[in-house]
């Protein structure tokens, strides 16, 4: 039990540094951990996540609190250029812009390998609208066969909401 227990804090701990932007390099070196073993870890952490809707909130929870963090960051950096630009500090305001632009870059890049967290949603929220238009499709077709006299109503609407590229409905009569 403290094997599985141990197993799932490091794959946390690793987790955490690649939420935060950094590559499996730099997680292996900043936890002392072989590479090989990190890209396990966050194989095992990604196919969790990806699968888990309590895993998929706190990682939403860690991203946005990532995000602030970098959002303050970035903020304490422009401070840093406007001092430099008032004192005539040249050296101090180029360090505080490429500040900017490393910090905006590792933000970037979290939220871009967060993008499989949304993904999954949307194609899971895909799947639901789907699955629900073509229940709306089958009782459409059920009142259009039990009242022939809105059959044509029914078309025509549909006809409305798809547009003229939408797709054709055939209502058949039983």
């Amino acid at each position: 039990m403290s094997e599985l227990i141990e197993h799932m804090e490091e794959v946390n701990r690793v987790a955490s540094e690649y939420i935060k932007g950094f590559n499996e390099s730099e997680i292996s070196k900043e936890l002392d951990i072989p590479r090989a073993r990190v890209s396990t870890l966050l194989r095992e952490w990604k196919s969790m996540a990806s699968n888990s809707e309590a895993v998929r909130s706190r990682a939403r929870e860690a991203l946005s609190g990532a995000d602030q963090h970098y959002s303050k960051l970035i903020k304490q950096a422009y401070e840093v250029i406007e001092e430099a630009t008032t004192t005539s500090n040249l050296s101090a305001k180029t360090g505080a812009i490429k500040l900017v632009l490393d910090i905006e870059t590792r933000r970037i890049e979290m939220l871009q390998k967060a993008g499989l967290l949304e993904n999954k949603e949307l194609s899971e929220q895909l799947l639901e609208t789907e699955r629900k238009q073509e229940l709306i499709m089958g009782i459409l077709k059920d009142v259009a066969s039990k009242y022939p006299s809105i059959k044509n109503e029914i078309v025509s609407r549909l006809a409305e909401v798809s547009g003229p590229n939408g797709q054709a409905v055939v209502i058949n009569e039983s």
